[in-house]
């Protein structure tokens, strides 16, 4: 099995991003800025050093480095870097914590089935069960001639051209 992960396949938001509402992805997402609200993946969140969090992550995997007001429900590990701070209540299945690394809240040891019910519960836009393709290029737009300006053709497309 293959255990690279294509760069092109993870949602980022860098550095100095500020982020207000609710992300839901099928692949992995890397969290270095602001966020506020729900973050949704069937894969792995990252969360960086410089990262802040003010709500709930609710994916398979987290690996966290940042800082974060808020609820984590994982289906399978979340793993409490030395320089995170985490205030909310985990909802895990394992729980892996490094030395230095600082929590307060409660922890409850889910199931994958419990994780599931809990998940169709908080996410309010669901993703398919199919994996993610790229959507097909839209057509391209055909240009209309408009009336000819000082010997050049003027073009719209679709769109009336008042001169």
């Amino acid at each position: 099995m293959d255990s690279t992960v294509n760069v092109n396949e993870v949602s980022r938001v860098s550095t100095g991003t500020i982020i207000k509402g609710e992300i839901s992805s099928p692949n992995d997402i890397r969290i270095d800025g602001t966020f506020e609200g729900k973050i949704f993946s069937k894969g792995k969140v990252v969360v960086g050093e410089k990262a802040v969090i003010t709500g709930d992550i609710i994916c398979t995997n987290v690996d966290f480095w940042g800082k974060m007001h808020g609820n984590f429900y994982v289906k399978d590990t979340l793993s409490l870097k030395e320089t995170c701070t985490v205030e909310g209540d985990l909802h895990i299945r394992r729980l892996q914590v490094e030395l230095d690394a600082k929590f307060n809240g409660t922890c409850k040891m889910i199931s994958e089935a419990e994780f599931d019910r809990l998940a169709d519960t908080m996410v309010s836009t669901k993703l398919n069960d199919a994996p993610a393709r790229p959507a097909a290029p839209a057509p391209a737009a055909r240009p209309v001639s408009g009336p000819q300006v000082g010997g050049t053709s003027v073009q719209s497309f679709g769109r009336p051209i008042d001169l």
